[in-house]
């Protein structure tokens, strides 16, 4: 079967899908991550503490995207991405009524493992079904839905949270959720290009194995721990800082200041499309100056160039898991794209789980220049994978046999 086609009535259609379930996957992930500084006054739990409520569910969904990749090449694609989103909807509905922290941390693990099915087969999705010269611009689009989803996932609760209370918050969010997935369902097309394996134990040993023999594929691994455990470790602790002086931000507020991370989206698209025509290391390392200039402009005090560094900050980071993401699914060989992306994702959501969680205790031992400190030397790490990318691409071209083409 052939690719879908640039510019087609279906490649339309996937993309809109696409969009759709990126909103609800990472609106229900990450819609409490301004709710933080209330959960711990609450419930009388510290900032790290706290941060479980976005932690346990990410680390949840990092180690059940393991699984998934295996089933999935059995029961196809699409199957699993619907399951995923409903099953989604149904839990965040149902966390809307709880009332106790231990309980709300059960089922926010429970919806980690419901959101690992949307995440772990999109990439894979996405690379088999779109042509390869269109692939950056798809996974930009992919990737924009994520910021879009979370800059939704917390205006949503934060302007409910205000208005009423939190539970009207993550309830309205969950009916929102609900209505997104029927539309994911009706719009995305079937797979034309996936042939089932069946269920094997050893298949899906050997193709993880495979993925992480490739040393090609092992600082991109990396380069997605460290990017977002910079920025989950950002956006989980900057309300705390927001809602003190000299900002003295209410929640609905502090919610819609999200509203520039949807810079995110565009950076994901105009980064995906740079992809398709110029060195990719280039293009992480660019996302990694523009991230550390924004985080270093929140230390200043003003709440405009706070803005300006949130800005600075997402765009930075999109741009570098556009680019990253899509490096994965380029590099790896065909049988082994769905876990190649199942095991960069795994590393991705750890360093969302780990290093977002660890910034709860520099932000309570050395306040929010501390927090800002880890995330300059998160930054500075994926610099130097960029460069050491670089520096193996530009040995691959030398050793290239003349009129070869080395990938970017």
């Amino acid at each position: 079967m052939t690719h879908i086609a640039k510019g087609s009535a279906t490649y339309r259609r996937t993309l809109l899908a696409m969009l759709l379930g990126s909103i609800v996957t990472f609106a229900v992930l990450y819609s409490p991550q301004t709710l933080l500084g209330q959960f711990s006054e609450e419930f009388g739990v510290s900032p790290s503490s706290a941060s479980l409520v976005i932690s346990i569910s990410t680390i949840s969904l990092a180690v059940c995207m393991m699984f998934i990749s295996a089933f999935s090449n059995a029961w196809g694609r699409k199957n699993i991405m619907v399951a995923s989103l409903f099953a989604t909807s149904a839990l965040a509905i149902l966390s809307s009524f709880v009332h106790g922290f231990q309980l709300l941390l059960a089922l926010r693990l429970l919806l980690g493992i419901s959101l690992s099915g949307f995440p772990a087969i999109a990439m894979t999705y996405l690379n088999e079904e779109i042509a390869p010269d269109s692939i950056g611009k798809a996974m930009g689009v992919y990737v924009g839905g994520t910021a879009i989803g979370g800059f939704v996932g917390r205006v949503i609760v934060s302007l409910l949270t205000d208005a009423f209370d939190w539970h009207a918050g993550l309830l309205t969010l969950g009916v929102f959720s609900l209505i997104c997935s029927v539309l994911f369902w009706l719009y995305l097309p079937q797979s034309r290009r996936f042939q089932p394996s069946g269920i094997s134990l050893r298949i899906w040993a050997g193709g993880l194995k495979a993925g992480l023999a490739d040393k090609r594929l092992l600082p991109l691994y990396a380069a997605g721990f460290l990017l977002l455990g910079g920025y989950v470790t950002l956006f989980n602790y900057i309300g705390y800082l927001l809602a003190k002086p000299p900002y003295g931000l209410s929640q609905s507020v502090i919610g819609c200041l999200f509203v520039f991370q949807l810079v995110g989206s565009w950076s994901s698209f105009f980064f995906g499309r740079m992809a398709d025509r110029y060195p990719r290391a280039g293009l992480i390392a660019a996302g990694v100056v523009l991230s550390l200039l924004g985080a270093g402009l929140t230390l200043a005090g003003s709440l405009t160039l706070t803005i300006v560094g949130i800005v600075l900050f997402a765009f930075g980071f999109f741009a570098g898991h556009t680019v990253a993401s899509g490096w994965v699914g380029k590099t790896a060989a065909p049988p082994y794209k769905a876990y190649a992306s199942s095991l960069y994702l795994l590393f991705y959501y750890l360093g969302s789980s780990v290093l977002g969680t660890a910034g709860g205790s520099f932000l309570s031992a050395y306040g929010w220049p501390g927090v800002v400190g880890m995330i300059g030397v998160l930054l500075v790490l994926v610099a130097l994978l960029a460069a050491a990318l670089a520096g193996r691409r530009l040995s691959a071209l030398r050793h290239a046999p003349a009129g070869g083409r080395q990938p970017r």
